[in-house]
């Protein structure tokens, strides 16, 4: 019998999604191997779009400065119609997670330095050319049948399993998960051209009755189009460079050099969710999960908010003794705000193909218009129509579930001030784990040693933020609470003198699981502890 491999996170699928699991592991001190059946990363068209919350999520991982480098930063959005008229823009400034909303980028390049940053953990493996063949699971772990690149099987002995291996997931396969919803007819030329001389800084949609088209600029000279195809057109004709250059000319008046084709391919768009995104010990993230069209660039961006949701969960489990029954709400909080991407993504992609001229100046009319409006203008300007994540159940302890609620929200990320002033973004002071934070008051002050017990045993960092400049006479005296000062007013902008926020629960994704008052600390963790029971962490054989 050959060797059996032991791990306690297998991840199946070293994209954007598989590659940031396995580095949020690693930053967690979880053993994980990851497996892709490439033997590199693959090298054609696909994600350009990045936003802050996944920037967040790589901040998390420990390479947020190191990959947004390579992206164009506050990239700016417009929309035209047929005629390359002007309709309207998309440029939001605001950055309340820490980073620009909107961010370019190469998805080779992404995910070779999301692959390099594994080489900070020696907990972590990653194996290329290795395919899965079969998946067996127990009370105890999941066992995984596996092949290398010399043909040679081997077995895989895991605790759980994740499959972020792509909208073809074999994982999914095994597990009898399926894909539900819709896949469009149309089909979509991409390609990139690398030092294209076009200077557009901006990506570009335009809307089109008959060809609607899409140009990007991306980093370092490449640029990105898309073209909607026609039935009678051929996927090889459409891919031959003479197809591409004649496409490119006509749509956007090009008369300089054509640079040569770097990469190009044609899909066709899915619109489909899983029906549950965990089966016993097995659990299914990005593609694997939920296919989108490309109209929102949310694709990758929800399949990183997946990441960031099942790898603190696992680490919680693993590493903290909680009870694996916070592994179902992975499913809860993921799978109603995938849907809902998808959808938005679904709905965008009508309005930029109309049917007919008559709707496409229909279109192009509203647009227009939309700007004319100010509540409108900033709407559509600042990205306010993008669904974001509210976990109504799952880790989180709500007072109310009514929209206005903070709770079950991503949290804001202003800058804040150490003891010796260094600046930084909240989550780089904080760590990357549970916080309890007191806005102005400090949370070991509230609590009873019990409770006190209850957040050690669950790793949490206890902090005390100070309004900007107080003085001394405001520092904790408690060893165990980090103090940070509140520089730039973004806390007292969210708290209002609310004294319902005076305490914040900060999950290590960022999402606000709970609020109080000091008073109430022990109340809230008594509450808390039945949302995430706490056990003494099993000892590994």
């Amino acid at each position: 019998m050959d060797d059996i491999v032991r791990t306690q996170v297998l991840v199946v699928g070293a994209g954007p999604c598989g590659t940031t699991i396995a580095n949020l592991l690693g930053v967690y001190g979880i053993e994980s191997l990851l497996v892709d059946k490439a033997p590199e990363v693959v090298d054609f068209p696909r994600g350009v779009g990045v936003d802050d919350e996944s920037l967040r999520v790589f901040q998390s991982a420990g390479l947020g400065e190191t990959v947004h480098a390579d992206m164009i930063q506050n990239q700016l959005l417009r929309y035209f119609d047929s005629s390359g008229r002007y309709l309207v823009e998309i440029a939001p400034s605001a950055q309340p997670f820490g980073w620009p909303r909107r961010n370019s980028f190469l998805q080779p390049m992404l995910e070779k330095k999301l692959r390099t940053g594994l080489d900070r953990f020696a907990h972590v493996g990653l194996r290329v050319s290795t395919e899965l063949l079969t998946l067996e699971q127990d009370d105890e772990g999941v066992t995984a049948r596996m092949r290398d690149g010399s043909g040679e099987e081997f077995t895989v002995r895991a605790d759980y399993v994740v499959g972020a291996d792509g909208g073809r997931s074999t994982v999914r396969k095994l597990v009898g998960a399926t894909l539900e919803g819709s896949t469009l007819g149309a089909r979509w030329l991409v390609v990139d051209l690398k030092d294209a001389e076009l200077h557009a800084p901006y990506a570009g949609n335009y809307i089109s009755s008959t060809r609607p088209h899409v140009s990007i600029d991306l980093p370092f000279g490449y640029r990105r189009f898309e073209f909607r195809l026609a039935e009678h057109e051929t996927d090889e004709e459409m891919l031959k460079p003479g197809a591409v250059e004649h496409l490119i000319r006509k749509h956007f008046d090009w008369d300089g050099p054509m640079p040569g084709l770097e990469r190009g391919r044609i899909y066709q768009h899915h619109s489909r969710v899983a029906d549950r995104f965990r089966t016993g010990r097995v659990f299914l993230a990005g593609d694997a999960a939920h296919l989108q069209p490309p109209w929102f660039g949310q694709g990758m961006n929800s399949g990183i908010r997946d990441a960031a949701n099942v790898a603190w969960k696992l680490a919680a489990v693993l590493a903290h003794g909680a009870d694996d029954r916070i592994l179902d709400t992975y499913h809860t909080e993921r799978h109603g705000h995938a849907k809902a991407m998808v959808d938005l993504a679904t709905t965008l992609g009508k309005v930029y193909s109309p049917k007919t001229k008559l709707g496409e100046r229909a279109r192009s009319l509203l647009l227009r218009a939309s700007v004319r409006v100010p509540s409108a203008r900033d709407y559509i300007l600042q990205m306010k129509f993008k669904p974001m994540p509210f976990y109504r159940q799952g880790v989180v302890a709500h007072r109310r579930t009514d929209d206005a609620s903070p709770v079950g929200k991503m949290f804001i990320q202003p800058a804040v001030e150490t003891e010796d002033g260094t600046r930084l973004r909240l989550d780089d002071a904080v760590g990357p784990w549970f916080a309890v934070i007191g806005i102005n008051i400090d949370p070991a002050d509230h609590l009873s040693e019990e409770s006190a017990a209850y957040w050690r045993s669950l790793g949490a960092q206890l902090v005390r933020v100070n309004r900007s400049r107080a003085g001394k006479h405001l520092r904790t005296t408690d060893a165990g609470t980090l103090l940070l000062d509140d520089t730039a007013g973004g806390f007292r902008d969210w708290h209002k003198g609310d004294r319902s926020r005076e305490i914040v629960v900060l999950r290590p994704d960022r999402y606000l699981a709970a609020t109080c008052a000091g008073g109430e600390l022990d109340d809230l963790t008594a509450r808390f502890r039945r949302i995430v029971p706490v056990r003494e962490p099993a000892v590994r054989t």
